[in-house]
């Protein structure tokens, strides 16, 4: 019990949740975005963009981890010398939550879609006939019906982000007390062969994944008719 409290352990639950609400808060406009986009309307190129946003779900994270490590690098696209700065992403709990953002962001763009597709077109349609504007039809009627299937999407992204760690390990490390969350916390327990702790962490892992993925059932349940 008392490895629950060690400081190494509370730095690891720390930044875990903080990575984890940074990618889902850096996630949530682009991806309801999309979602409703994609739930609403037909255009070129969209089975494209759907298969794009997917690519994170099937590819290795490492793969990902790889590709972000490539893209920031001093000699990258969006690395210091092409840009002019350090956008200090690699090593960093940034990179972290830029890494967590980029594998959370297909569940939570699919998960609002299907969110938005729940809603039957003809009141929109309604809202849009009485004067109301794209953007107000969307803050007015398509925003709050489709709230609670939005705030699943939004939890699973968080509860993806929780656990994320093949693309986070290779662009932010595995640093304690800066950039190791749970996930690379049991990693480096097993190297080192401390079992009992990592089973620790395990245990407390998969506590805060149950009461994420609770959450998230519960706001998926249709409410109660009176």
């Amino acid at each position: 019990m008392s490895a629950l409290f060690d400081d190494a352990t509370l730095a690891a639950v720390r930044i875990t949740f903080q990575v984890a609400l940074g990618a889902t808060l850096l996630v949530c406009v682009p991806a309801l975005a999309l979602g409703y986009t994609l739930a609403r309307s037909r255009f070129f190129g969209k089975s494209a963009i759907e298969t794009l946003v997917a690519l994170p779900l099937v590819l290795p994270p490492t793969a990902i981890g790889y590709l972000l490590l490539a893209l920031f690098a001093r000699d990258g696209w969006l690395g210091p010398r092409s840009i002019g700065f350090d956008p200090g992403v690699l090593f960093t709990a940034r990179g972290a939550i830029l890494a967590s953002a980029v594998v959370s962001f297909p569940l939570v763009t699919r998960s609002a879609r299907a969110a938005f597709e729940t809603i039957d077109p003809r009141l929109e349609s309604m809202a849009k006939s009485l004067g109301y504007t794209p953007w107000r039809t969307f803050l007015a009627v398509s925003l709050p019906l489709a709230r609670r299937g939005l705030m699943a999407a939004l939890a699973l992204g968080f509860g993806r982000a929780l656990g994320e760690f093949g693309a986070t390990v290779i662009v932010a490390g595995n640093i304690p007390g800066r950039t190791q969350t749970l996930a690379l916390a049991i990693f480096n327990d097993i190297q080192l062969g401390d079992n009992s702790h990592a089973l620790t962490l395990v245990g407390l892992t998969t506590a805060i994944a149950f009461g994420v993925l609770w959450i998230s059932e519960r706001w998926l349940e249709p409410r109660a008719r009176k």
